[in-house]
């Protein structure tokens, strides 16, 4: 274990240290965010005793997931596969999997992207001989994206 609260600053330090609530951690580029939260659950997890299962971290994109996982093993010597940690997406999507049955639905859903959404709509405008000048599968993507933000579908 190479765990060492003295290697941040006295700020990453409090940071780390608050342990009642959540923690946002707000700062620009290269200003150690990441090893800021890396700490602070090696932290809750070493000194706290805190369940891996009971923490989630939610990055921007999976690949600073991969990242900050590392980063917490090597410091702890040992996997943190309970931990949930991605990104807001992929941690949603594991809940949605782990639940879906119960709400009536299959769990080996597929989500699809707007490049997908578009695709599987000129499939059907094409089944339905729709004019595609007049209703675009973009445009019908479009559209169905705005009723959806709205919630009146």
């Amino acid at each position: 274990m190479r765990f060492n609260i003295n290697e941040l600053n006295l700020e990453q330090q409090k940071a780390v240290q608050s342990t009642e609530g959540p923690v946002l951690i707000l700062a620009g580029a290269g200003s150690g965010k990441t090893k800021t939260l890396t700490y602070r659950i090696a932290y809750l997890l070493l000194e706290k005793k805190v369940k891996p299962s009971s923490i989630l971290a939610v990055t921007f994109t999976n690949k600073a997931a991969r990242e900050m996982r590392a980063r917490i093993e090597k410091l702890l010597d040992y996997s943190l596969a309970p931990l949930w940690m991605g990104t807001f997406h992929s941690v949603c999507a594991r809940i949605l999997r782990r639940e879906a049955e119960q709400l009536g639905y299959n769990k080996n859903f597929t989500i699809y992207d707007v490049d997908d959404q578009v695709r599987a709509l000129k499939k059907v405008i094409a089944q339905l001989s729709v004019p595609q000048q007049i209703y675009s599968a973009k445009l019908i993507q479009n559209r169905l994206s705005r009723i959806k933000n709205r919630f009146l579908f």
